[in-house]
């Protein structure tokens, strides 16, 4: 396993060899226990490219079907609904004009056996991460979507939460899934809980038996890539830039995508400078020190902060604090816009990552740029 960062030359161009590597050390972040992550798959905003016009291209409306349930969203009854039927619960965040939203409802349900999996076993609600329409939560708290959305820190959408039938969150996808893993989702949802893997390791394993689409293989991460003998630790105090937590896997084609497509790409590299970057293989069994003097490996840290996909960036600012994270597929004009919220502090006097996208494109599209929020 490797501990590393880089950071990017002045003359960096699209040729990765640029990157020039040095060794720093992990962090582990102080978590809640119900904190419920702000991620997503397959999701983002492209790249802005400066037009004479601008403008803003990519916004997809989405018709949800109609055997979605309508309800009262007092969430306590809708279980206790689903329940009588045998069934669990399921809640889609969306917003409006949200292209992988419309993707979630014409590639994913659009397809009978995940239509017909998902009405089997779910009673399914749609609710608008910005609506106003009262929601009452399963410990009858009252709430408006919007507010409901932020209480559950729904950063991208779709989000989908399953619950099982007594009420309990079985999992949580932030953001799209394409059909292929989203099938495995349905699947993990439906083993006995007492004996199931993590959902990361189980949808590892589907991925090794050649049951999930990704591109294999891609030898983009080799062993010279994650070796490192003796544990790195983490100074306790001291650390003065945010710092990212990079977790990948070997064969990892979204990992190669993120790094030559990404991280090379326009303001990439200003943006990754300004960030420490700590590598770490998701499945890896060497040790990493944590801040708190802990040695797991990098397999079990990727379990206990729930990591579920390669690759996956948590964000932290530099007095360790979690802001963000971001999984799997990545476009370049979202990451761009996580580094800068990131780095920019803007996220402490803007709690929502989307409405500071929103504000980030209205921006741009001002100053005669265009954004295309599906390129």
């Amino acid at each position: 396993m490797s501990v590393q960062t880089y950071r990017f030359n002045d003359t960096i161009g699209s040729d990765e060899r640029a990157l020039r590597w040095t060794t720093i050390v992990p962090a582990r972040c102080f978590l809640a226990a119900f904190l419920l992550f702000s991620t997503f798959t397959t999701a983002g905003i492209a790249q802005a490219q400066s037009t004479e016009q601008g403008g803003y291209q990519g916004s997809e409306d989405v018709e949800y079907p109609d055997w979605f349930k309508t309800s009262f969203l007092e969430l306590a009854d809708d279980i206790q609904e689903a329940q009588d039927a045998g069934k669990g619960l399921m809640l889609v965040f969306h917003q409006p004009g949200c292209p992988y939203c419309n993707a979630f409802v014409e590639r994913n349900l659009a397809q009978k056996d995940i239509e017909d999996t998902v009405r089997a076993n779910f009673d399914v609600l749609e609710i608008n991460m910005w609506g106003d329409r009262e929601v009452t939560s399963l410990g009858g708290d009252q709430y408006t979507e919007k507010t409901f959305a932020q209480q559950l820190q729904v950063q991208f959408t779709p989000t989908v939460l399953m619950y099982d039938e007594t009420g309990e969150l079985d999992l949580r996808l932030n953001g799209y899934f394409p059909p292929e893993k989203f099938r495995v989702a349905l699947e993990y949802v439906n083993l006995d809980t007492a004996e199931r893997p993590t959902f990361n390791e189980y949808l590892a394993t589907k991925t090794a038996s050649g049951k999930d689409s990704t591109p294999q293989p891609y030898a983009y991460l080799d062993q010279d890539d994650f070796a490192q003998s003796e544990p790195i630790e983490l100074p306790a105090s001291g650390q003065e830039k945010p710092y990212i937590l990079l977790f990948e896997q070997r064969d990892c084609s979204n990992c190669e995508q993120l790094h030559e497509s990404i991280f090379t790409h326009d303001l990439s590299p200003s943006l990754l400078e300004k960030f420490d970057i700590v590598r770490l293989d998701m499945w890896g069994r060497d040790p990493v020190r944590t801040r708190d003097g802990q040695t797991p490996s990098s397999r079990e840290l990727a379990r206990e902060l729930q990591i579920n996909y390669a690759p996956t960036m948590v964000l932290f600012a530099a007095d360790h604090t979690e802001v963000i994270r971001s999984e799997s597929w990545l476009r370049r004009f979202h990451t761009q816009s996580i580094l800068d919220y990131v780095q920019s502090d803007a996220w402490r006097e803007q709690p929502s990552f989307q409405r500071y996208l929103s504000e980030r494109s209205d921006s741009i599209i001002e100053q005669g740029g265009s954004v295309n929020i599906f390129d």
